[in-house]
């Protein structure tokens, strides 16, 4: 299976490089940013969950959840 499923798929690099021969490398980096930010938007949010169903699910209530990011913290 490993065999027939590596000669059908192309390194990614040569992906790429058909993808900026065939639309652009403009195109091809906005395409690239956009696919990565919504699957950064598709992350679980309970932000819009009551709190009956925050503490159905075992999530403290709302008003207790603090609301940093977490990428907003330095590693000191």
């Amino acid at each position: 299976m490993r065999e027939a499923q590596s000669l059908v798929a192309d390194t990614l690099s040569a992906t790429v490089n058909e993808l900026c021969l065939k639309f652009g490398a403009r195109k091809t980096a906005f395409a690239l940013f956009l696919a990565v930010w919504r699957r950064h938007q598709e992350a679980n949010q309970t932000s819009h969950l009551s709190n009956r169903m925050r503490q159905d699910i075992g999530l403290p209530d709302g008003e207790d959840v603090c609301k940093l990011p977490v990428w907003n913290f330095k590693a000191w």
